[in-house]
């Protein structure tokens, strides 16, 4: 991203929430760039862009990439057992058009420290960078939370024009759209490929209780989505796990892309952990360029499907 990108901001951003961010850059404190977006959304500046805006410029300043990212997308946060955690997404490719925001990341900001459904939410932002996820970057941020024991784990990104609980990830990337750094992932629909350190069977299954979560009225539907894309067969819908064990992997019920491997990721992860809270993916609505009153509608859709989740 360039800087025109980065100094963008000002022009998008109220001038007494620009200056919070401003002076969180000034003090070099990446983790109080995070509590700054928190509080401007919950505070009613619904909008998710300054946040990465802000990392942006604060990463160039201090040349410390990697510890800039990992406080200022929580993931350093101390969590309890009986948390509810939920993780969302940076905005998608700011440097084609500046205006696109990303409801799953404006829900985590808008959930991080609230009470719902009697537990408390603690939210992380991870970036839309193939390289994070080679690195490790769902496993490093879930392990210690796993391991502390969740009431209940929610990964979330945009997806369709509903809300669709993804059932069934898939091992592959097959998506050829590129990352944030305008990198492909190295997958295609004829050649899917398995990522950097997933050894696991070619689908898994989320825990999430999906029955009552499809209940969780709103203004969009909540689906339950078990259609999947395998080399053998097509596009098809799953009624079981079982059913897929034969097949290839092209994409999961959570597509080709980025959504798909923190799906799939979790899953694995909390098989390995042995973990048996409630654990998936969930797609929000998709939204072209910055919709606040669309995506405010939206996050208190996603709370009371975790209300729905938990009760």
């Amino acid at each position: 991203m360039t800087s025109t990108v980065e100094d963008a901001r000002l022009g998008n951003v109220p001038s007494n929430t620009a200056n919070r961010y401003d002076d969180a850059v000034a003090k070099r404190d990446p983790a109080l760039l995070w509590r700054t977006a928190a509080e401007d959304v919950q505070g009613g500046h619904f909008d998710d862009r300054p946040l990465y805006w802000a990392r942006l410029k604060l990463a160039r300043q201090l040349g410390e990439r990697e510890e800039v990212e990992r406080r200022s997308r929580n993931f350093a946060f101390a969590g309890a057992p009986g948390d509810v955690l939920v993780t969302g997404f940076d905005p998608f490719h700011l440097d084609r058009d500046i205006g696109q925001s990303n409801p799953s990341g404006l829900a985590a900001l808008a959930l991080d420290g609230t009470v719902v459904g009697g537990a408390l939410v603690r939210s992380a932002i991870l970036p839309v960078r193939f390289c994070d996820f080679d690195q490790g970057i769902v496993e490093d941020l879930l392990t210690p939370h796993f391991q502390r024991g969740l009431a209940l784990a929610l990964t979330v990104s945009m997806g369709r024009d509903a809300f669709d609980l993804e059932r069934f990830p898939g091992r592959r990337r097959s998506a050829t759209a590129l990352d944030n750094e305008n990198l492909p992932g190295g997958g295609s629909a004829t050649e899917p490929l398995v990522p950097p350190g997933i050894a696991g069977p070619e689908f898994l299954e989320f825990s999430l209780p999906a029955a009552a979560m499809v209940e969780a009225q709103g203004r969009w539907a909540v689906r339950d989505n078990r259609r999947v894309t395998t080399l053998e067969h097509g596009e098809v819908h799953a009624d079981s796990l079982a059913a897929l064990a034969a097949d290839t992997a092209v994409a999961g019920s959570s597509g080709g892309f980025l959504s798909n491997e923190i799906a799939y990721r979790s899953l694995l992860l909390a098989r390995r952990l042995g973990v048996s809270f409630p654990l998936g993916h969930l797609h929000t609505p998709a939204v072209r360029g910055h919709e606040a009153a669309l995506e405010l509608d939206m996050v208190r859709q996603i709370r009371r499907i975790l209300e729905a989740a938990l009760g």
